[in-house]
C-alpha cells in the first residue's frame, strides 16, 4: 500500500479522497489554488503545496505544476479525483513516466473511452448495445452525410467525437437543417476540444440516464456495483441521482451489468468507472463511458456498503477485487441531491461568503462538502459546495428522509440549489419514478419565477 498520496483536485472530492487514505493509514499531500487556501481539506492536509493562482489553466490543469508538487512532497501516486484532468491520457502518461502511480485507468483505456467513436467502436465488439447511428465518424461529403441520417431516421443528434460534459451536440429535426448543424458542430469541438470530428445517432425521443458503476482491478477481475438512474437533468447537468434506477426489471440490470463486466474484461480496463446508457422500452443504448470517479458514486457506496474511493487506491496499489460478483448485495435505496452556489431557478452562479451553514443529520443521512460557516465560495469554480445523500430500506424511506434532510439543512449567504430540490421531492412524477431525461427541463419551463 501506498504511504503518501498526491490528490490532484479541489472542493468536496478533494475532501472524500483525504478521508480515505487517512482510513487506509496513508499521508495525503493536498495541492490547492490561491483561491482555495482558506479551504477545510487544506487545513486538513498532513502536507499541502500551493500551485497557483485561481485560474484553473495555472493551477489545477497544470500539469508541471502538479507533478512538481508531487516529487518535492515524495508522493507515490497521484488521485486525480473528477473533472480537471482526471480523464487526460496525456496527463496519465506523464504521471507514470514521471515515476508515479496514477489513481485510475491506463493512458490507452482513457484514450479509447475519451473518443467517443472509438469507444462506441469498442462496446460494439464487446457486445455492449449501442444507439443506432454512424459507424464512425461522419465523412466530409455533404451528400454522405445526408445518406447516414436518412438511415439512421429522424430526429437525430450530432455530436463531437473528443466531447463530454453535455457540449458539443445539437439535435436536428428535419434534413433541411442538417448540415448547417455539422458545420456549426464541428467548429465548436474545435475550439472546445481541439478535435473537430463528430458522429451521429438516432435521437431518443423519452429516454432516462440510466448508468452502472464497475470496478476492475487489471488482473482479469471485474464487478458491477448496481446502476444509478441520473435523468433528474438540465442542459444534460446531472442534479438528482439514485440508486438502484425505479422500476426497471432486474433481469434487464443484471444482462446489462454482465456486459458492461466482459467489456472491461475484454478491453483490460482497470480501476473504477461507469458506463452510461439511454434507456427507453425496455432497451439500453451506450452513451459514453466515464473513466474516473462519478460526482454520484456515494448513492452506490450507501446501498453497496463498498467504498469506491478506497478501492480505485487499493486496485492502484496492484491489489487484487476481495469480492467476487457473487458476494456484493444491493440493501436498500439511496438518493443524492447535488448542492450548488447558484439561483434556484435562473441558475446564476452564486459566489460569496457563507454566513451560516447548518448540515443535516440522523439515520440514512450523508453530507460531502467542504462547506462551513464563513467559506467563501470562490467564483472561479463549477458551483456545486456538496452533496446531500439519504438512504432507506425503501425508496419511500429514502424520499422521506432527503425531504427531512432538505427541510434542516440552512445555507446563508449566499442562493443555493437547496428550494428546487425541496419543490422536486414533493413533485408527483419525480416521486412515482422512472421520469425521462427532458422532464425537469419541461418543469422548470411551467414552473418559471
Amino acid at each position: 500500500m501506498f504511504k503518501k498520496i498526491l490528490i490532484a483536485n479541489r472542493g468536496e472530492i478533494a475532501l472524500r479522497i483525504q478521508r480515505a487514505c487517512r482510513e487506509l493509514g496513508i499521508k495525503a499531500v493536498i495541492v490547492y489554488s490561491e483561491a482555495d487556501r482558506e479551504a477545510m481539506y487544506v487545513k486538513l492536509a498532513d502536507e499541502a503545496v500551493c500551485i497557483g493562482p485561481a485560474q484553473s489553466a495555472h493551477s489545477y490543469l497544470s500539469m508541471p505544476a502538479i507533478i512538481s508538487a508531487a516529487e518535492v512532497t515524495d508522493a507515490e501516486a497521484i488521485h486525480p479525483g473528477y473533472g480537471f484532468l482526471s480523464e487526460n491520457a496525456d496527463f496519465a502518461e506523464r504521471v507514470e513516466r514521471s515515476g508515479f502511480v496514477f489513481i485510475g485507468p491506463t493512458p490507452a483505456s482513457i484514450r479509447i473511452m475519451g473518443d467517443k467513436v472509438a469507444a462506441k467502436q469498442a462496446m460494439i465488439r464487446s457486445g455492449v448495445p449501442c444507439v443506432p447511428g454512424s459507424e464512425g465518424a461522419l465523412p466530409e461529403d455533404p451528400k454522405e452525410i445526408l445518406r447516414i441520417a436518412r438511415t439512421i431516421g429522424y430526429p437525430v443528434i450530432v455530436k463531437a467525437a473528443g466531447g463530454g460534459g453535455g457540449r458539443g451536440m445539437r439535435v436536428v429535426h428535419t434534413e433541411a437543417a442538417l448540415l448547417h448543424a455539422v458545420q456549426t458542430t464541428s467548429a465548436e469541438a474545435q475550439a472546445a476540444f481541439g478535435n473537430p470530428l463528430l458522429y451521429m445517432e438516432k435521437f431518443l425521443e423519452q429516454p432516462r440516464h440510466v448508468e452502472i458503476q464497475v470496478l476492475a482491478d487489471g488482473l482479469r477481475n471485474a464487478v458491477w456495483l448496481g446502476e444509478r438512474d441520473c435523468s433528474m437533468q438540465r442542459r444534460h447537468q446531472k442534479i438528482i441521482e439514485e440508486a438502484p434506477a425505479p422500476g426497471i426489471a432486474r433481469r434487464l440490470i443484471e444482462r446489462i451489468g454482465d456486459r458492461c463486466v466482459a467489456a472491461c474484461k475484454k478491453i483490460g480496463y482497470r480501476g473504477a468507472g461507469t458506463f452510461e446508457f439511454l434507456y427507453q422500452d425496455g432497451e439500453f443504448y451506450f452513451i459514453e463511458m466515464n473513466t474516473r470517479v462519478q460526482v454520484e458514486h456515494p448513492v452506490t457506496e450507501m446501498v453497496t456498503g463498498i467504498d469506491i474511493v478506497q478501492m480505485q487506491i487499493r486496485i492502484a496499489a496492484g491489489e487484487k477485487l476481495p469480492f467476487t460478483q457473487r458476494q456484493i448485495q444491493m440493501r436498500g435505496h439511496a438518493i443524492e441531491c447535488r448542492i450548488n452556489a447558484e439561483d434556484p431557478y435562473k441558475f446564476v452562479p452564486s459566489p460569496g461568503r457563507i454566513n451560516l451553514w447548518h448540515a443535516p443529520g440522523g439515520p440514512g443521512v450523508r453530507v460531502d462538502s467542504h462547506a462551513y460557516t464563513h467559506y467563501f465560495v470562490p467564483p472561479n469554480y463549477d458551483s456545486m459546495i456538496g452533496k446531500l445523500i439519504t438512504h432507506g430500506d425503501t425508496r419511500e424511506q429514502a424520499l422521506a428522509r432527503m425531504r427531512t434532510a432538505l427541510s434542516e439543512m440552512v445555507v446563508e449567504g449566499i442562493n443555493t440549489n437547496i428550494a428546487l430540490h425541496r419543490e422536486l421531492l414533493v413533485d408527483a412524477k419525480f416521486v412515482e419514478g422512472g421520469t425521462n431525461i427532458h422532464y425537469l427541463e419541461r418543469w422548470l419551463g411551467q414552473h418559471k419565477r
